[in-house]
């Protein structure tokens, strides 16, 4: 439906549809958060926030690197993020800390996302 649809070649990482739904993630990741033990601060929650913040600012500074390769290594951390905040969030639903299935959907919107950014990368290589 969508395939031949045209964007403007973003002129800012914040432009970019991945960025914008990684951000909301991360939003919504230290709203899930806040409700964790307070003996969890330095552990599980600064986990998952770190892991989670990683993502959008890992697709912010691939942007703007000039290489393929090197734009390719930064979504690819950012993609080894989001599985590392899926474990956290796994970890903090068998805890019984709340019901993150809302971040689960996000995170895997993101992910989708930046896998097709990745791609239409990789395709403007060749």
């Amino acid at each position: 439906m969508f395939e031949n649809i045209k964007r403007k070649p973003a002129k800012t990482f914040q432009d970019l549809i991945v960025w914008q739904k990684a951000h909301q993630f991360v939003l919504n990741v230290y709203k899930f958060t806040m409700s964790f033990p307070k003996e969890e601060i330095y552990c599980l929650t600064s986990q998952l926030r770190r892991s989670a913040v990683s993502v959008p600012a890992n697709i912010a500074e691939g942007f703007k690197k000039r290489g393929v390769a090197d734009k390719k290594r930064y979504f690819n951390i950012a993609q080894g993020s989001l599985e590392e905040s899926r474990y956290y969030l796994i970890l903090a639903r068998d805890l019984n800390y709340g019901d993150p299935q809302e971040l689960f959907t996000l995170l895997q919107e993101v992910s989708k996302l930046l896998e097709a950014y990745i791609n239409s990368i990789l395709d403007t290589e060749s």
